[in-house]
């Protein structure tokens, strides 16, 4: 049997990848990529594939709504547009006017950077997740995709593993817990163990698989 590291070297070898990445966000701790973030992760939150998801982010991000600015001034036909382009279409009218309610949200609130927000919370996870499902779109599945993948600019958020995340880490025998995960790789590489991790929960990577090239390589 494989060791517990060796499998989250694997996963992370193979899907090292975090969904901000694929996304087409440079994440960082600034207030574009944050608020980028904002909207990936609302798209991802809805009952759609994550596919879906990232190339409608990839579109609207495209067009130039990479702030909250640029996505409250772009009309509501322009967002339900970019949407169609990237196939998220069963929610894209709904979607582009929180797109709308939430950038406005975002200036007014914070000033356009959520970083406000995250100096706010001073380090409560709790506090963090509340503030961000004041935003149109953000439940607590969204939340958790904001924090997950914020861990790896906010450090004082790690480790953080969603619901998702302990799913795919049960699937292939690892710790269901943060800290036991956290245990398995370096500090700064947690953020995208639990990117993979939710790939394993959705069946984008085989839990199987990853677990024979554990072993093989031993």
């Amino acid at each position: 049997m494989p060791n517990d590291r060796n499998v989250a070297r694997v996963l992370l070898d193979r899907q090292g990848r975090t969904y901000a990445e694929e996304g087409g966000i440079p994440l960082a701790d600034r207030p574009g990529p944050l608020y980028q973030l904002l909207v990936l992760s609302m798209l991802l939150s809805t009952r759609i594939r994550a596919s879906v998801a990232l190339a409608a982010a990839r579109e609207l991000f495209t067009a130039g709504y990479r702030t909250p600015q640029a996505m409250e001034a772009a009309s509501w036909q322009d967002r339900v547009d970019a949407l169609g382009r990237g196939h998220y279409r069963r929610y894209d009218e709904r979607t582009a006017t929180m797109l709308g309610t939430g950038a406005r949200l975002c200036l007014d609130r914070w000033h356009g950077d959520l970083r406000r927000m995250h100096k706010e919370a001073d380090g409560d996870r709790t506090v963090l997740r509340r503030l961000l499902t004041e935003f149109p779109g953000i439940g607590p599945t969204g939340a958790d995709i904001f924090l997950r993948e914020a861990q790896t600019v906010w450090p004082d958020v790690r480790p953080y593993a969603d619901r998702r995340a302990l799913t795919g880490a049960r699937r292939l025998g690892l710790p269901a817990n943060p800290s036991g995960l956290a245990g398995l790789v370096g500090e700064g590489e947690f953020g995208r163990l639990a990117s993979a991790l939710v790939r394993v929960a959705l069946g984008e990577e085989s839990a199987g698989e990853v677990s024979r090239t554990a072993a093989a390589a031993r």
